[in-house]
């Protein structure tokens, strides 16, 4: 696990789009590849080393198409030589059509989600769920996914919507799939997921397995709570309008995941955390 002491040099990841955000709610969300591009040369202006990239169609909708990703590789690495990271989660496909795309193209880093859940979006005005379904990611996934992933010299993340997601990553440990340093990411506030209180992100710390580095993914504006706790922690820090829409100040929404990333870096710098260079992050993953 974590030293739980904060760190002289952290990492700086922006989640890009998502998908389940739409310009409704925020304007500046992106939605081609060019927009996801641009989007993420301005986090990587700012500060941010990973982009966390999910994939969108033209409408906006979650794609999984493996032309689009390669689009929004080659587009991104003409503008930045920021760290790509494909999503390969979804509610709708199989792993393999999910996840085509982050084995086949190489990114320098992929994510797998190690859990099943409920995952849901409520409304505590309207005390019902506006999207409520099951979020299936079964251990035969996880593993063929880790198999494919170590194959291509992929880098994992591991996103963990609640403890027992920690916990799966013993088993793989034990195939000899998973070695340090691991790169967890604690996704706290979901619906469905494990509650974004400090108490609770304590409780995922103390249980990573050693050798092990996090990130914080608070959602909504928790982010910057979750995100200060996280690096008072040990752990680095992710920003991104997947995640939040909003500066630290709660009302002011964000132009550009630049903006957001502008933000992180003042909050790292608060707290005495330096901002790791690209070669840096590089060297975390080794």
């Amino acid at each position: 696990m974590t030293n739980h002491q904060i760190r002289k040099k952290a990492i700086l990841s922006c989640a890009i789009t998502g998908v389940l955000a739409t310009r409704k709610q925020c304007p500046s969300i992106p939605y081609t590849p060019e927009e996801i591009a641009l989007e993420t040369k301005r986090a990587y202006d700012a500060g941010a080393t990973i982009a966390h990239i999910h994939a969108r169609e033209p409408d906006g909708s979650a794609s999984w198409r493996p032309e689009v990703f390669a689009e929004i590789k080659e587009r991104v690495e003409k503008l930045s030589p920021i760290l790509i990271n494909f999503s390969t989660g979804g509610v709708t496909g199989t792993i393999q059509d999910r996840a085509e795309s982050a084995v086949k193209l190489k990114p320098y880093m992929a994510a797998v989600n190690m859990g099943t859940m409920n995952y849901a979006i409520w409304s505590k005005k309207e005390k019902k769920f506006h999207m409520s379904g099951i979020f299936e990611n079964p251990f035969q996934d996880i593993q063929w996914l880790l198999e494919n992933l170590r194959a291509q010299g992929v880098v994992p993340e591991l996103e963990c919507f609640d403890a027992g997601h920690i916990c799966n990553a013993d088993y793989f440990i034990e195939m000899g799939l998973l070695k340090a340093p691991m790169h967890f990411s604690l996704i706290m506030g979901v619906c469905g997921g494990i509650k974004g209180t400090r108490r609770c992100l304590e409780n995922q710390v103390s249980i990573l397995p050693e050798g092990s580095e996090f990130q914080v993914i608070g959602i909504g504006r928790d982010q910057w709570q979750l995100g200060r706790w996280g690096l008072e922690l040990g752990g680095h820090l992710r920003v991104g309008l997947e995640d939040n829409f909003y500066l630290p100040d709660g009302t002011t929404m964000a132009t550009s995941n630049g903006d957001l990333c502008t933000a992180g870096v003042a909050l790292m710098k608060e707290l005495g955390v330096t901002p790791m260079t690209l070669e840096e992050t590089k060297a975390a993953f080794k």
